[in-house]
């Protein structure tokens, strides 16, 4: 409440011990315990302006009688402003204020009266007719803690058209309301809208005009506290309207780089693709939604109050033109006004009606008060002294002037133009430099204020930042041939293999993993400067990186690869991170590890994974001591981070047993016991049977089937030259139909040994090779090896006939080797070595029948062995075959020949049998395995014996450790309550964190002390009692 005349020069008279009163005075207090708290707006008003106000309605006021320090709750505070000044009014009036203002504060307004110029005089006083009108003295504490929306929620006060409002919110439909949740929540991270739409621009368009913005973003935009100014998104706006602009204007077809577009477009490094200015089809589409998500952000800024942020400096200078208008309007207002030396501690109606702010006594602060006599003198004194100096100013002027005249006299032009140019000189190295303390020192300034903050709002995202470089680490790892020229469709799994490490791959996983040490680091030592200096390094060389040397090095535009980009978002959410953890500061303490901070199943299982990946805990381990200040050893601080680990695992599965208590005496639930421990039988089992179930789930289930692609056939007497030599490929590889296929089978009925082989085939393992009867090349022996070769046929006892076949399938399918081959040799008899004789010398026209040397059957596993399948031979007898030698003379006389074999017709599939009957050639049935697919092929090539070996004996090794040496652990595994120890190691921490190093050595000589005292540590463990 407030009462004041305005429009007149005159103050408000004062009591001289005002400035200095600190407390209400006695009466005042025991008014206040009596319940008169306050006395009437009537009477204080009078008092205050003698014979202007009368009345009868009483409210709680109290005046003190030496002056005017009124008591009032703080919700009685008003602010006025005066009428003829140009500051906002904050009084409310008949006019500006809305039609609930009253009901939503519970304030009504009352004329009183009005001044001796005829102004209305108003105060506010509370509804106490509400029935929901708290105590006066509730509200001073209540509503000063409370927020304005925080008084609306907790309905501290009544507002007839918001609970209204509310209702009618609560009765639309769950969808609407879920939109106006999402244009809410839209509205609420606007700011976040707009960074997310001028990264995914630059990540589409990839340029240098797109550039800009994100490097601001990072480190301007997110390192502003509370929020970016005024000029960011003024700058972001104007940029990207002249980005339009200029992308606009290059799209025309007369520019010599627009005419091939087709042939340009996918080069990275092309002049306009790098710039930005490419001529494509919605070449503004991203940029016209980013200006609309500027603009956006830009009206909710308005609507908040939060756009017109003046600028410092010309806040500055705005405030000191004001203080000296306020000085002179001072000096000449005391100079009119009556008794100047009695008002010297009076306040000045000009100046102190633009903000009167009465508050309770003990929430007073002393004002600075500006005295019209001192005023005046200091007015008087400058303006003489000013004067003084203009005349003297002028004497000496005048006087240099005409000294002047007669210096240009007598100097010559070009003495004179040395001395303008050297004037201009200096003007121009003046306003050089002028122009760049102008842009340095607010930058110096800005990262000057981040790094020494006036207030710090400290929080930890480490954790955040870690698991985002988590990811870009799996990123790089699964798909490092992104950042490779010429392994675009590599696998590190197979360059790994064959013990090759690619370049790309090395160099991405350390430059990543370098920025993991040196971020944790950073956070272990608590710099904010280091974190400053490494985001603008990282920034700049990460863009750099991204989009000027990745592209040369994979010759692709980065808008053209997925998993840089992919990379490069994640990269951007980890720089946000990192921004804000600038912004806020680091924390003053870092305790233990982030997964330990409360004690559940979760945290459990997540803290006992951390633990086991391999590295990770003796890394952490071993940097968290180099870099953190302590006194302990590297052994010691091991010993104590073991020590709390294992504490930590101990207090979960004792909350859990808190949590889930087992009365004494009842026997174990068959729940509990069918559950974890059939589950345990079960694994147990699996495990000791992976290797069987493994290869054949994998054969069954997911297996694929490896056709052959190419089956050659070779034919060689004894050691010499190969006399047949044919290839089947493409068109000359047959499938089977299903029906086929059942008859195939159906005619091994009655051999037990070639069904259970046939079972585990289908129609479409099977595979036809149809080879040719004559061979593909000439037999070009020497007179002399054919004369040889018919002696030996004449006097060795046993000639051989070597039948070899190779099969090749795609080995990227999962096959072990890509050819699979064999052999099978059969030594002749007397009467086809005779035949074989005749036939060489030309004797003999007709074919020589070769018994039981060819399989016709053959199984191609994965590996490279494709043995004959001795199931499916009746009689365990071989295929014959007939060779046969024809001869022919070409244009010059010479004689050609070449050998022709057949394969005697056989009812093996009746459906085939007409096609071959005419026809020389043999048919050769490839039965091909199922192999696993390529993502279980390391597990498959080792075979059952080989995950036998590996894998079961390993898992084996570690599952007896559960069940072995328990009864060596009993004293440090069997705790009741391990409250205390994990308060001593917590303890360890802080006094390390405050650097209480002397404590720290204590501390964990205690805890060494109660691992070697077994009597101690039954004490300390002990339950908690009452």
């Amino acid at each position: 409440m407030l009462c004041s005349r305005q429009g007149t020069n005159d103050t408000i008279e004062e009591v001289e011990d005002e400035q200095y009163q600190d407390s209400p005075r006695e009466e005042d207090v025991r008014e206040l315990e009596e319940g008169r708290c306050f006395e009437t707006d009537d009477e204080m008003m009078a008092r205050t302006i003698p014979g202007h106000l009368q009345g009868d309605d009483r409210e709680c006021v109290s005046e003190t009688e030496t002056g005017r320090d009124f008591l009032y709750p703080p919700e009685f505070e008003v602010h006025l402003d005066s009428s003829e000044t140009d500051a906002p009014t904050t009084f409310p009036t008949d006019v500006d204020v809305p039609p609930s203002y009253s009901k939503a504060v519970s304030f009504d307004r009352d004329s009183v009266g009005s001044d001796r110029d005829g102004k209305q005089l108003m105060v506010m006083s509370p509804d106490t007719s509400r029935s929901d009108y708290l105590d006066d003295s509730l509200l001073p504490s209540l509503t000063h803690e409370l927020t304005a929306s925080e008084l609306l929620l907790n309905k501290m006060f009544y507002d007839e058209e918001l609970e209204d409002s509310e209702r009618f919110y609560q009765g639309q439909p769950q969808l609407l309301q879920l939109c106006y949740a999402l244009y809410n929540m839209l509205v609420a991270h606007s700011e976040m809208v707009c960074y997310l739409v001028i990264i995914l621009n630059h990540m589409v368009s990839a340029s240098v005009v797109t550039l800009v913005l994100p490097i601001l973003i990072f480190l301007w935009a997110m390192l502003s506290v509370p929020r970016p100014s005024k000029r960011f998104w003024m700058t972001a706006i104007v940029y990207t309207e002249v980005t339009i602009v200029i992308k606009y204007f290059f799209q025309f077809g007369f520019f010599p780089f627009n005419r091939n577009i087709e042939f340009d477009k996918s080069k990275p490094f092309h002049p306009p693709n790098i710039i930005g200015v490419e001529k494509k089809e919605g070449y503004v589409h991203y940029d016209l939604v980013q200006l609309l998500a500027l603009f956006f952000h830009r009206s909710i800024l308005k609507c908040h109050g939060l756009w017109n942020e003046d600028d410092p400096r010309a806040a500055e200078r705005s405030a000191l033109n004001r203080s000296d208008s306020e000085e002179e309007h001072t000096a000449s207002a005391a100079r009119e006004r009556r008794g100047s030396d009695s008002s010297l501690k009076s306040i000045n109606l000009a100046t102190s009606l633009e903000s009167v702010h009465v508050r309770f006594p003990e929430q007073r602060t002393p004002l600075r008060r500006k005295t019209s006599t001192t005023g005046s003198q200091i007015s008087h004194r400058s303006s003489h002294s000013a004067r003084s100096k203009r005349g003297s100013t002028s004497t000496r002027n005048s006087s240099r002037r005409a000294g002047s005249v007669l210096s240009v006299q007598q100097k010559s032009r070009k003495e004179l133009l040395l001395e303008k140019l050297r004037e201009q000189l200096i003007k121009a190295k003046a306003f050089t430099v002028k122009k760049t303390l102008d842009i340095y020192i607010p930058i110096r300034q800005f990262f000057y204020n981040l790094i020494h903050p006036e207030y710090s709002a400290v929080t930890d995202v480490y954790v955040l930042m870690f698991l985002a470089d988590t990811v870009d680490f799996i990123i790089i790892v699964f798909g490092f041939w992104a950042f490779g020229k010429h392994s675009a469709a590599a696998d590190i799994t197979s360059s790994l293999s064959e013990d090759q490490v690619p370049e790309a791959f090395l160099v991405m996983v350390l430059i990543q993993f370098g920025t993991m040490v040196v971020d944790r680091a950073l956070y272990l030592r608590k710099t904010v400067m280091g974190k400053v200096i490494f985001q603008v390094i990282l920034v700049f060389g990460i863009h750099f990186w991204m989009f000027f040397i990745l592209p040369g090095v994979t010759e692709r535009r980065f808008s053209q690869n997925t998993v840089a980009q992919l990379w490069y978002f994640v990269k951007c959410i980890y720089f946000g991170l990192s921004a804000y953890q600038i912004r806020c500061g680091y924390p003053t303490r870092v305790l233990g590890n982030f997964l330990t901070k409360s004690y559940n199943y979760v945290n459990l299982f997540l803290f006992q994974g951390f633990r086991l990946v391999p590295f990770l805990t003796e890394l952490r381990a071993v940097m968290d001591w180099v870099w953190t200040d302590t006194t302990l050893s590297l052994s010691s601080w091991i010993c104590v981070e073991d020590i709390y680990a294992h504490i930590f695992v101990l207090k979960c599965w004792r909350e859990s047993e808190k949590r889930y208590p087992q009365p004494r005496g009842q026997k174990k639930k068959k729940v509990v016991k069918y559950g974890m421990g059939g589950m345990i039988v079960m694994l147990l089992i699996c495990i000791v049977w992976f290797p069987l179930l493994f290869m054949s789930l994998v054969k069954s289930v997911a297996g694929v089937v490896n056709k052959p692609l190419d089956v050659s056939v070779t034919i060689t007497l004894g050691g010499f030259q190969p006399i047949f030599t044919m290839s089947a490929q493409q068109n000359q590889l047959k499938e089977l139909t299903s029906l086929e296929f059942t008859g195939f089978v159906n005619s091994y009925k009655l051999i037990p040994g070639a069904m259970q082989f046939l079972e585990a085939y289908t129609f479409e393992d099977v595979t036809v090779a149809e080879l040719e009867g004559s061979s593909n090349s000439l037999w070009t022996i020497s007179p002399p090896s054919r004369k040889n070769l018919m002696e030996v046929l004449r006097k060795e006892d046993q000639f051989p006939v070597t039948m070899s076949w190779s099969i090749q399938r795609n080995q990227s399918l999962g096959a072990k080797a890509e050819l699979a081959t064999d052999k099978h040799v059969t030594y002749l008899d007397t009467k086809t070595r005779d035949e074989l004789i005749e036939l060489l010398n030309g004797t003999r026209s007709e074919a020589v029948v070769i018994e039981h040397v060819f399989p016709c059957f053959i199984r191609a596993p994965s590996d490279s062995n494709a043995k004959p399948i001795e199931q499916l031979y009746r009689d365990d007898k071989y295929k014959n075959i007939t060779l046969a030698l024809e001869r022919t003379h070409n244009n010059t006389g010479e004689i050609q020949e070449w050998w022709i074999v057949n394969q005697p017709i056989t009812d093996d599939i009746k459906g085939r049998k007409v096609e071959r009957k005419h026809k020389a050639g043999l048919e050769l049935y490839v039965f091909s395995d199922k192999v696993s697919p390529p993502s279980l092929g390391f597990l498959a090539g080792y075979g059952i014996m080989g995950l036998y070996a590996s894998v079961v004996l390993v898992i084996g090794k570690f599952v007896r450790e559960f069940f072995s040496g328990i009864s060596h652990s009993i004293m440090f595994e069997e705790l009741p309550c391990v409250d205390r120890i994990l308060k001593l190691c917590t303890d360890i921490f802080l006094v390390r964190e405050t650097g209480e190093l002397e404590l720290e050595e204590d501390l964990y000589a205690k805890l060494i002390f109660l691992y070697r005292s077994p009597e101690t540590m039954i004490k300390w463990t002990r339950e908690k009692t009452q």
